[in-house]
């Protein structure tokens, strides 16, 4: 066995019980200050979010511009262990990767499935050009020719008509209403509508598959339900949301100092990154107030040795897989 698949394999998400951490981290003095009231400064205008959305993305440009060498670069290879449908789709099925950072996800998706097509924005240009390197390097044409990277930041402007134009969507809409079904209970995605119906072909039909890796809490949360709200619309009927993301109480948040909050749950970096801690509950009502059904949702809970000191490191995140509806 390959240390590729041996990493894969020895993968494990139980490692400890959420509710005993919960009860731990509550009944702590220390970190009382995660639960006070935070009454945040409201942006006056619009010109003053506009500038706010821009400051995102230069953070993230500035991160990746630090963290370009090879050493910050670690392919998630537990995601097809996580996420299996990746790996037994369709043939020429399509994935929306939403903010690919370094291409750290977009690579075990493509080795996953010699015949999967990878489309993948990011808000940072740094990230792009880093990914594409990642990708790239695979030394695999296949690899390449099936990757299609493009500038986005999806929370202010939604997703380009190349995914799924008008009439594309207004095509969805139909086979909802008319009780179309191209999927079933243990999620076979069918291609519900390979080509765009104009004559321009000016789309590719809307994607069978969307994933949100460590994407969704870089965003205020004020921004997160019309962010859902984007993937729900560019998915055919019948696809999946894929979601993972950081969990309450995990390492992470408990390191940021009172000065770090800005809102409930919600911390700046000294890189002026933003970082929301998910509990099952919000993520739950964003994934159905934008019309997704929940198909699996629970908490991730794994063990980790800092190497350097030896110390035990509790992680927490937020695992789910939502369904858009093949009809109302």
């Amino acid at each position: 066995m390959s240390s590729k698949d041996w990493e894969a394999e020895n993968y494990y998400s139980k490692d400890f019980d959420w509710e005993q951490l919960r009860e731990e981290v509550e009944n702590n003095p220390s970190f009382q200050f995660h639960f006070l009231p935070f009454s945040p400064n409201q942006i006056a205008d619009q010109d003053a979010e506009e500038e706010a959305h821009q400051e995102d993305s230069q953070a993230w440009d500035q991160f990746h511009a630090r963290h370009s060498t090879g050493k910050f670069f670690k392919e998630r290879r537990y995601l097809l262990k996580e996420f299996p449908e990746l790996a037994s789709c369709e043939k020429n099925s399509k994935v929306l990767e939403v903010g690919c950072g370094n291409g750290s996800t977009a690579l075990p998706i493509l080795r996953g499935r010699e015949d999967i097509i990878l489309y993948a924005c990011d808000c940072s240009n740094e990230a792009l050009e880093r990914a594409k390197h990642i990708v790239s390097a695979a030394n695999s044409i296949s690899t390449i020719h099936r990757f299609h990277p493009f500038l986005c930041d999806f929370s202010t402007t939604g997703f380009p008509s190349l995914l799924s134009c008008n009439n594309c969507s207004r095509d969805f809409s139909q086979k909802r209403s008319s009780g179309f079904s191209g999927v079933n209970s243990s999620y076979e995605i069918n291609d519900v509508n390979p080509v765009c119906p104009d004559e321009t072909k000016c789309c590719i039909g809307g994607t069978d598959f969307v994933t949100l890796i460590f994407t969704l809490s870089a965003l205020p949360l004020d921004r997160m339900p019309k962010a859902i709200k984007h993937c729900f619309d560019v998915l055919k009927p019948g696809g999946l949301l894929l979601f993972r993301d950081y969990g309450l109480y995990d390492m992470t948040m408990l390191r940021f100092g009172p000065d770090r909050r800005m809102g409930y749950r919600e911390y700046l970096r000294p890189d002026r990154t933003r970082s929301f801690f998910f509990c099952l509950d919000t993520v739950r009502s964003l994934a159905s107030a934008a019309g997704f059904t929940e198909m699996e949702l629970e908490y991730c809970c794994v063990k980790s040795v800092n190497r350097r000191n030896g110390k035990i490191m509790k992680r927490v995140w937020v695992h789910g897989k939502f369904q858009k509806p093949t009809c109302t």
